[in-house]
């Protein structure tokens, strides 16, 4: 059986490096996934910790996570794309939608 230690590293790894996508990349697209990467870091988290205290909420936790991070990902294709089609471009840098 693996040790709980082991989960909560490979989460903490993935955590650190969706920060790291979302802090230095500026293509939205790639913002969103890293934004992906970090709740499934916190889910693996919650799994680790519902299976070592044999308690089955963190699980039910993760299907509450799992949801609001779709909705997040469809709405966020959404905007990406309408920005897409404005500006032409999905770089943070270049849009500046209050610009009159």
């Amino acid at each position: 059986m693996i040790d709980i230690n082991f989960y909560l590293i490979i989460s903490a790894a993935l955590f650190c490096i969706g920060v790291a996508g979302v802090l230095i990349r500026r293509n939205a697209i790639i913002i969103f996934m890293c934004i992906e990467l970090m709740l499934n870091a916190i889910n693996l988290s919650l799994v680790a910790f519902s299976s070592f205290l044999g308690n089955i909420n963190g699980q039910i936790f993760v299907f509450i996570v799992m949801t609001v991070a779709a909705a997040e990902a469809a709405v966020g294709l959404a905007i990406v794309i309408s920005l897409f089609r404005n500006k032409e471009s999905v770089n943070i840098d270049e849009i500046n939608i209050m610009k009159w």
